[in-house]
């Protein structure tokens, strides 16, 4: 079944799959499914399995597939290989192909472009098992296995094109003793291109002569491959070596997860954590200490001996809460920033709680679009709380608003980018029917939650301010260098990013590299480090910006922290050039397409995190203490 994988930037890469048995086992004599696809890290566009000359089954059978399977770009189909169970089987021969000059190219460019494929069996994907060099019996997994590669023959200059033709499965299983039924818990395979050989006429039941059952004569190697020109003969076939395994049903997709080095991941995320920890500990240290001082002495008795001189943040208490600049936008976006925060909060729950595990395929995408489609009701709320405390009339406006301008940015950004996609010829283009239902999802139930949010919102009581505002603004005396707006919402932004970018590592390398991705409990205790960071640090660089008269704080408050998309988005980029090996411009501009919307998701998300905790903090100091 050809899976396609697309790389949809909101998503983090994990193979799922469909199971054939219901029940999770096996009795002897079942024939199980598996499936295929052709992905590349070079060009990051999947392609059907059927686009090659490959064998094909009578009937190419396509599977369910849920709305999350879609949007990742899998397509599912069913191929001609057949086990049967605890049978094992060799060189079974699939099918004779003889290449024209179209196939032949088309394989000539997928193994340029370094192209495998990869294959289910029983919820497993296909794995190749190779010894590392530097490590004395430690084995790696490669998901799936090359289309082929390239080559010279010995005394010869001209580089060849070689397929692997020839596959060696190896099916782990598990069996029950008490009752003789087993389980899959492993599925891996090692490719051969060979150049297979036979007496006479080719038919169903010619005997091979390079690999033979009833001599039991196997390939083990490729020394004499199978090269891929105009008018080859390719003969695909195929051993399957079936190995009882100690790992049990339960455990079998431990060895997927694992695969990255353990050592170096656990030292970055706590040494990580640690800094952030220690950073975020000094910065609450200096607030509490710097504001209980502060509030104290404001809040000392006046005599009339000494009068004490209102100055630093106090000085701005009749503006403070004066509305800024644009307060609909900002309303909007706050709004939304807490509709991806309730989105990204409830869907890392569930995934630590073990509901979004790999064997539910497509399901982490499914529940991150519902759990957005869904807090539209939060996302209306907010901005239309907010906007009624910044004194505003027109909630129906503010609702449209926030149902509309993000989503659509997002929603044009996803349209181009799979219309690129589609001109690619690429299978993991989303069709037109999943846009529509998109659209529906969309209109029909987010659209409505915003709107009945709003109402909502808007007739609970606006929050009163704790002290007056000033019919006539006051001047905001010129700053220092390192108070500039835009040299401090940079500084702002590093410590958020620094609190995420060791675990962004291992989240693109998951996108991009076609990696697996389990690990929820790290990811959910560095959310939680991230939200405890975009706060403090907003809060401490809103003092300071008081401190120094200057009571702008509205929107500088959500881009400080919504800065770190900045640097998200560089260091991106960054990834690109040192780790990825994209030749292509389209795959590029894929990529950086992708990784624009992250971005953007993440500044919406980290600047909320900031306003909001502004906005607590504001309102605490000022009404703490006593305005004459």
């Amino acid at each position: 079944m050809a899976i396609l994988k697309r790389p949809i930037a909101i998503r983090i890469l994990i193979f799922f799959l469909f199971s054939v048995n219901v029940h999770g086992f096996y009795l002897p004599g079942v024939a199980p499914q598996d499936f295929q696809m052709l992905t590349s890290t070079k060009t990051q566009l999947p392609y059907s399995y059927y686009s090659l000359p490959y064998c094909r089954p009578e009937k190419i059978v396509d599977s369910a597939e849920n709305l999350g399977e879609v949007l990742r770009g899998d397509r599912i189909e069913n191929s001609p290989f057949v086990f049967k169970m605890r049978e094992s089987q060799m060189c079974a021969a699939v099918c004779r192909v003889k290449l024209d000059k179209k196939s032949a190219k088309a394989l000539k460019e997928k193994i340029v472009d370094e192209y495998r494929v990869n294959m289910i069996l029983d919820n497993l994907p296909l794995v190749v098992p190779v010894q590392r060099p530097d490590q004395d019996n430690v084995v790696v997994y490669q998901h799936g296995f090359h289309v082929g590669l390239k080559g010279i023959f010995v005394g010869k200059k001209e580089e060849k094109y070689f397929i692997h033709n020839h596959l060696t499965f190896t099916v782990r299983f598990h069996r029950d003793i008490e009752t003789d039924s087993s389980r899959i818990v492993g599925f891996e395979v090692k490719p051969f291109s060979i150049k297979h050989e036979y007496e006479g006429e080719w038919n169903e039941k010619t005997r091979l002569t390079t690999c033979d059952p009833h001599t039991k004569r196997a390939v083990t190697n490729s020394e004499s491959p199978q090269e891929v020109e105009e008018g080859s003969e390719i003969i695909f076939t195929y051993d399957v070596d079936f190995q009882e395994s100690e790992v049990k049903w339960a455990s079998r997709w431990d060895t997927y997860l694992l695969m990255a080095d353990d050592q170096i991941h656990w030292f970055s995320i706590v040494n990580s954590m640690m800094i952030v920890l220690f950073l975020s500990g000094m910065v609450a240290m200096i607030m509490l200490r710097t504001l209980y001082r502060d509030i104290s002495n404001y809040n000392q008795l006046e005599t009339h001996e000494e009068v004490l001189e209102e100055t630093g943040w106090k000085l701005v208490h009749g503006d403070v809460f004066r509305p800024p600049e644009n307060p609909e936008l900002l309303c909007v976006y706050a709004g939304t920033g807490v509709q991806c925060f309730g989105m990204i909060l409830v869907t890392m729950i569930f995934a630590c709680l073990g509901f979004l595990s790999p064997s539910n395929r497509g399901g982490l995408m499914t529940a991150m679009l519902l759990l957005w489609v869904f807090m539209g009701l939060l996302a209306g709320y907010a901005s239309s709380r907010l906007y009624k405390t910044l004194r505003g009339t027109e909630w129906k406006k503010i609702a449209l608003r926030t149902a509309f301008m993000f989503p659509a940015t997002v929603f044009v950004a996803f349209f181009v980018l799979n219309a690129i996609i589609w001109g690619q010829k690429s299978s993991g283009a989303v069709p037109f029917g999943t846009m529509f239902a998109l659209v529906v999802l969309w209109f029909g139930i987010s659209v409505p939650l915003v709107f009945i949010g709003s109402y909502i919102g808007f007739r609970k009581p606006a929050l009163e301010d704790p002290v007056k505002t000033n019919k006539i603004p006051r001047q905001v005396p010129i700053q220092a260098w390192y108070m500039n707006p835009i040299f401090s919402i940079l500084i702002g932004g590093i410590l958020p990013f620094g609190a995420v970018f060791i675990e962004l590592f291992f989240i693109l390398t998951s996108i991009w590299l076609h990696q697996f991705y389990y690990i929820f409990g790290f990811l959910f205790i560095v959310f939680i480090i991230l939200i405890i960071t975009c706060a403090e640090i907003t809060v401490v660089l809103c003092y300071f910006q008081l401190c120094s008269e200057d009571y702008q704080w509205w929107w500088r408050s959500y881009l400080t922290s919504g800065s770190s998309a900045v640097y998200l988005f560089l260091y991106a980029a960054f990834y690109f050039y040192t780790k990825l090996e994209i030749t292509k411009l389209v795959s590029a501009i894929l990529y950086f397409g992708y990784m624009l919307v992250v971005s953007y998701v993440f500044f919406v998300f980290t600047g909320a995190i900031g306003f909001y905790a502004c906005f607590w903090f504001t309102r605490l100091i000022y009404s703490s203490v006593k305005i004459d």
